[in-house]
Order: structure tokens, then C-alpha cells, then sequence
């Protein structure tokens, strides 16, 4: 068996060492860039976590590691294009270094590429892991539909944040989960708990990123801090706030919400004002810990010994604990 960092450092390698220097270089260049920018390799990661578990041979597991983390980039190629983000991991976004139209266009390919990955794996497995990547897709995509209707709303709950977050961010968790265990060729039972594990682990990360955009920094988090606010995102923060303050700081909340403007500091700081007088960010860390502890109770279910559980385990808790 892998230790955690092990196969997160093997997760990093198969990517990074991926190469799309084909032609037109116009097409290829942003999907190289965008595949090779760093980052923690999470989903692929997991993925081989899975089939580490399950005493499976790791490299069988590759190909659909790396489907998950090129279909992973696509869908944060289009958002950095829908959201107008600069950054993404402390760089340039794709848009903004090659041009909206060839960005679009290399995140179709990036699409496509993901599902060729796929073709790669043993045939056994592709129908499954085909059918469970386009789950994935779809619901992504839903996802961020709810995500831009929730800005022009604002009679948005916790409970629709907390779904549509699930669809965002959970489902790609559980799916990369979902992957190995098919490689693996697991139980159903334990592929049905590993994906509850990693959609509430999902929710947990999310929540964890709206704390980290509100009070992190750029250097920290990768990307620059505070566009939630910027943006009038609706964010769990924001929620909370809105059903914990006085009539007062509420009309406050809701006039900074109802506007764009240029002056970002402060709008930021009359916002986190508010959010620090009601103790949002203490309740939103109960609530990280409450989803990984419903994380963590699903994962005690799957049936393999306890110490095989101990890098998923592992994850969890460096989750609590990241800060980027």
C-alpha cells in the first residue's frame, strides 16, 4: 500500500508528465498551459487512492486519474471565462493569456481529450467509467447554471446554495472516487459509500473556498481573494449573514449586493465587516467539520480493513486545514 503522499506525488507526475505539443499549436498551447500550472492534483489523486484501497494496481488506474483531472481543467477553463477571473493558481488565466475565442475553443478539446483518455482504459471498464464521467459533466454543468441564476436572485437559501455546490464541486470528488472503485472493481455498496463520502468531502472544500476568497490572500490562495464580493456571489457566507443580522446591517448586505463597483476595497471591508460581527466564519468552519464528519461516517462503512481507509482519512483532515 501507498502512503498519501506517495500517490499524491504519482498523481502530480502522470499529469505534469502529459505532453500536447501537436498542431495547431493555436488549439494545443492553452491546453498545455492549462494542464501544466500546478496545483495539488486532487481528483486524480483520489482516484488511485481508490485503487490503492482496493489493492488494484495503480497504473491501471491512469488513464481515468487523468480523463477526471483534463475534464476537471475544461470546466474551470469556461468558468474563469463566465466568473472574468484573472488568476488561477497564482497565473494568468487561459482567457486572458491567449484570447476568449481560442480559449473556448481549446476547452472543447480539452472536452473530447478527457473522454479520450477514457477509450484508453481496459475495455472492461469504459462503459462505466463513461457513463459516470458524463454524470459528472452534466450535473457540473447544472451546477454552474444555478450558480449564475443565483446572482440576479436574492431570495436564494442555504439549503439551494448547498445543492448547487454539491453539483459544482461534490459530484467531481465522488466521481474521481467513483473511477477508481470501478477500476477496482468494488462492490456496489462500497462505490455508493465512497461517493457519499466524496460529495460531502466536496461540499466541506467549497466551503472551505468561500472562507479562503473572503480572508485569505492572493499569495496564499493562488488566485485573487475577494471576488465572491466583488462579484455579488451569493456564497454560503453571505447566506448565513443575511439570516443572522439586524434589519439594519441586512438592508447594508442587500444595497452592497444590489450594486457593481469600482471602489472593491471598500465594498469588501464594509461586507466582511459584517460577516465578522456575526461570527459567519466561525459557523461556517462548524459547518466544514459537520460534512467531513458525515464524510468521514461513510467511509468508516466501506469494507475493507481500517488501515487501508487511512489516505482518505488523511485527506480530510488536510482539508480542514489548507489555506489555498
Amino acid at each position: 500500500m501507498y502512503s498519501f503522499e506517495q500517490l499524491q506525488k504519482k498523481a502530480i507526475e502522470i499529469v505534469e508528465n502529459e505532453k500536447y505539443d501537436f498542431n495547431p499549436i493555436t488549439l494545443y498551447e492553452p491546453i498545455d498551459y492549462s494542464l501544466h500550472q500546478g496545483g495539488k492534483r486532487i481528483r486524480p489523486m483520489l482516484t488511485l487512492v481508490v485503487a490503492d484501497m482496493f489493492d488494484c494496481e495503480i497504473e491501471k488506474a491512469y488513464n481515468a486519474a487523468i480523463a477526471i483531472e483534463v475534464l476537471h481543467n475544461f470546466t474551470l477553463l469556461h468558468d474563469d471565462i463566465m466568473d472574468a477571473s484573472p488568476l488561477r493558481r497564482g497565473k494568468p488565466t487561459v482567457y486572458q493569456k491567449y484570447g476568449t475565442n481560442k480559449a473556448i475553443l481549446s476547452g472543447d478539446a480539452m472536452f473530447a481529450l478527457a473522454y479520450q483518455y477514457i477509450l484508453n482504459c481496459d475495455k472492461e471498464f469504459i462503459p462505466s467509467l463513461t457513463k459516470t464521467m458524463t454524470a459528472v459533466l452534466i450535473n457540473i454543468c447544472q451546477g454552474q447554471a444555478y450558480d449564475m441564476d443565483f446572482e440576479n436572485r436574492h431570495d436564494v437559501t442555504k439549503k439551494e446554495y448547498i445543492g448547487m455546490i454539491s453539483l459544482k464541486t461534490g459530484v467531481l470528488l465522488a466521481g474521481a472516487l467513483k473511477m477508481g472503485a470501478i477500476i477496482s472493481k468494488a462492490e456496489a455498496e462500497d462505490m455508493n459509500l465512497l461517493s457519499e463520502f466524496g460529495l460531502n468531502i466536496g461540499i466541506a472544500f467549497q466551503l472551505q473556498d468561500d472562507v479562503l476568497d473572503c480572508w485569505s490572500n492572493l499569495k496564499d490562495f493562488g488566485k485573487v481573494t475577494g471576488t465572491d464580493i466583488a462579484d455579488n456571489k451569493k456564497t454560503i457566507l453571505y447566506l448565513t449573514a443575511i439570516e443572522k443580522a439586524d434589519e439594519k446591517d441586512k438592508q447594508i448586505l442587500l444595497n452592497e449586493y444590489l450594486t457593481k463597483t469600482i471602489d472593491f476595497q471598500k465594498k469588501q471591508k464594509t461586507v466582511r465587516d459584517i460577516f465578522e460581527k456575526y461570527s459567519v466564519k466561525e459557523d461556517i468552519e462548524k459547518m466544514i467539520k459537520d460534512y467531513t464528519d458525515k464524510a468521514l461516517s461513510a467511509l468508516d462503512k466501506v469494507s475493507v480493513e481500517d488501515k487501508k481507509k487511512e489516505n482518505l482519512r488523511t485527506f480530510a483532515n488536510k482539508l480542514i486545514d489548507r489555506s489555498r
